[in-house]
């Protein structure tokens, strides 16, 4: 018995198929056909396998299996959807409950909320009592309001037109919420709690004198409510900004002094146009034009889309948001006529340079067919901000020209005041950000080319499909880079655990909320040097996989090679790339994923992520890259901005991968390997390039 039992295990062994996997051709010709008919009947499944070499009940398996995967994409794509409508939805009724309880009647002067619990005898004297607080509430806000008026449109606010008696049910139909400025910059799923065993820790810190902190995020406060009032003043304030911005665009000197890096403002000239302005602070402003490969509408929809402007601009743009939209637009698109109040924060690639936060009106108009103007002001949410003494954005923003052949001419205009008691940067990085270059438009413009540029050659992907799939993978690895840089102090994503009165290393910690990272915990280290080197020299030498063994200290001095690569745009040195060791005895299954890109005001970036072999085949493939985990590390590398000196700005920046464990915690292990690792890296760097 027991010897017949093994024969039929043994028969059944021999009888189970092996897994077949289809050619990259096989699944290009399929998909192929999937998009033009997801449900082919049986003659076109008998042509498929005659041309692919396939059974039919192949074609058949592999059509059903991906309509699954397709339904399965949709209903989590759906189920983001909701929740997050869910969320927005649940956010409004509750601002409304709580406005609906400080609303006062216009017939009887009683609270609609307290009116059933109000007894007959007393009625009197809650009607006084409820006007009063009601005119005390309506005078400070009249004094607001008239302040705010007579900084943004020069008049005070008795030249306003008067506003029509706002009834009960239209103020009920238009109010809407957004939340404090101390919580916008954070997601809206707050992180968990790190258990940091700080006690591990040296008492100096790890890369400072100062000890390590663990900063917790602090409690939401209650969301605030923009009133009607508030609402149409904003209007006003939006419609003022764009008239100025067409001024600045439309006029040259002697408002603005040409140079060979772009256009700056003369303060006397503005001053003299714009008497009402009262400038207290220094001024930043910048202007430039180029021709991206984008038609007016597609730039127009992605500058109305936080998320999107996110996409575009990760390198200048650590954080934005669209907290609530105060006008819809008709024609155009549905975006003529749009006015937005939004938060965005600013960012340089670097640790010792504080990021510039604003909330801000964004005005889309279509001043006539193909020619669009796009305006952005800063507004004051409340007279107790704790953002007073962060920049605020004058009249600016961008005025796009059909250019008749998919392409648009764009000019730029940045305007910032600059507030005296806002946070300098480090000294290394004092030149770049006085100039106006590190915030100027020329780094919006120059961006905005190299990204719309991206659709350009492939080579040694095998279709297009691949092509697609490694390049949003590689944009994911560029932003998950850039935002591991911001300095913000508000940021309750990275807890920061050593401090950085010089420039040394910063180290962070965070928990990620990747989706092919689960959660895991993530150190990440950062820090900036100056070297006597040009930039397009010390790009040239981070960029060439033959000389990454000079620097890269993981690769144990092994070099690598270039297997695939994409071009991006008429630079040759705009690619991503798929590198792998020539030693394969060390990372057999495993390869390095690189992007690197040179912009001419912007400066160079290079950032890599090691990816499996596996990962790398599904991408290569064409399949949904987003949950491949992705550790980028990599450099950005600047200009000094001195005119006198021709250096770069190097910064550096590492993660590495703690623990995946929930309840893990942080030791001075941890520290001390990020820091050496970090540390050596720029030592090697400085020495191949003959830098003390």
């Amino acid at each position: 018995m027991e010897i017949g039992g093994d024969t039929g295990v043994s028969g059944k062994q021999k009888k189970k198929k092996r897994y077949h996997r289809h050619t990259p051709r096989q699944i290009h010709d399929l998909e192929a056909v999937f998009k033009e008919c997801p449900h082919p009947d049986e003659k076109q499944r008998m042509e498929l396998s005659r041309d692919l070499g396939l059974e039919p009940k192949q074609i058949k398996f592999w059509f059903q299996n991906r309509r699954t995967q397709m339904k399965a994409q949709h209903e989590r794509a759906d189920n983001c959807t909701l929740r997050a409508e869910n969320d927005r939805i649940r956010c409004e009724n509750i601002a409304i409950r709580e406005a609906l309880k400080n609303i006062i009647c216009p017939t009887c002067g009683v609270s609609p909320m307290s009116a059933d619990t109000t007894s007959t005898s007393s009625s009197s004297f809650f009607d006084g009592h409820n006007l009063r607080l009601e005119n005390a509430h309506l005078r400070e806000q009249v004094d607001r309001v008239s302040t705010i008026a007579s900084k943004y449109l020069g008049r005070p606010i008795t030249q306003l037109p008067p506003l029509q008696p706002v009834h009960l049910c239209s103020l009920d139909l238009s109010i809407g919420t957004f939340e404090h400025p101390s919580i916008v910059a954070s997601s809206s799923i707050h992180p968990p709690s790190l258990d940091l065993d700080l006690d591990l820790l040296p008492a100096g810190g790890t890369a400072s004198s100062s000890s390590p902190s663990f900063q917790q995020p602090p409690p939401p406060p209650p969301p605030l409510v923009v009133s009607e009032i508030d609402r149409c003043l904003m209007v006003d304030i939006g419609s003022n900004a764009m008239e100025e911005l067409i001024r600045l665009v439309q006029m040259d000197e002697p408002l603005w002094i040409k140079s060979c890096t772009g256009d700056s403002i003369s303060l006397d000239s503005y001053r003299t146009l714009f008497p009402d302005r009262g400038l207290k602070n220094s001024v930043e402003a910048s202007r430039d034009s180029g021709i991206v490969f984008l038609d007016p509408l597609s730039l127009v929809d992605l500058l109305v889309d936080s998320n999107k402007c996110l996409d575009m601009f990760p390198t200048i743009i650590s954080k934005a948001r669209t907290l609530q939209v105060l006008a819809t637009g008709n024609g155009g698109g549905g975006r003529n006529g749009t006015l937005l109040l939004m938060y965005e924060e600013q960012q340089v690639l670097s640790p010792v340079v504080p990021t510039r936060e604003f909330y801000f009106l964004r005005y889309a108009q279509q001043m006539e067919v193909g020619l669009w103007s796009i305006s952005d002001v800063s507004v004051e949410l409340s007279p107790e901000s704790k953002f007073q003494n962060q920049p605020r954005k004058l009249p600016s923003g961008v005025i796009i020209e059909d250019m008749s052949n998919g392409c648009s001419r764009v000019t730029w205009v940045v305007h910032m005041e600059i507030s005296e008691n806002f946070s300098p940067p480090h000294e290394i990085y004092r030149d770049l950000v006085s100039s106006g270059k590190a915030f100027g438009a020329q780094r919006w413009v120059s961006t905005l080319k190299r990204k719309s540029e991206r659709q350009d050659t492939v080579g040694g992907v095998p279709s297009e499909e691949g092509k697609i799939s490694l390049m949003r993978l590689s944009q994911r690895m560029v932003c998950n880079f850039c935002s591991s840089l911001g300095s913000s102090g508000n940021n309750q994503k990275w807890t920061h655990l050593s401090r950085l009165n010089d420039v040394g290393v910063r180290v962070t910690v965070h928990r990620s909320s990747d989706p092919g990272q689960a959660n895991d915990m993530v150190l990440s280290a950062a820090t900036s040097i100056w070297v006597p080197v040009d930039c397009d020299t010390v790009f040239s030498f981070l960029r060439d996989e033959r000389s990454r063994s000079q620097w890269d200290v993981l690769s144990n001095g092994n070099s690598v090679q270039e297997v695939a690569q994409i071009t991006n745009g008429s630079n040759s040195a705009n690619k991503i790339s798929l590198l792998q060791q020539e030693c394969k005895l060390i990372s057999d299954n495993m390869v390095i994923l690189q992007e690197s890109f040179s912009e001419a005001a912007s400066g160079s970036m290079v950032v890599s992520a090691p990816i499996d072999l596996r990962s790398t085949n599904l991408v290569m493939s064409g399949e949904d890259p987003s949950y491949i985990p992705l550790l980028p590390s990599g450099f950005s590398i600047v200009p000094d901005g001195r005119s006198s000196r021709d250096g770069s700005l190097i910064t550096v920046a590492f993660q590495i991968l703690v623990s995946s464990l929930p309840c893990a915690k942080i030791n001075v292990e941890s520290i001390t390997t990020v820091n050496n690792l970090i540390s050596t890296t720029v030592l090697q760097i400085k020495s191949a390039l003959n830098c003390q």
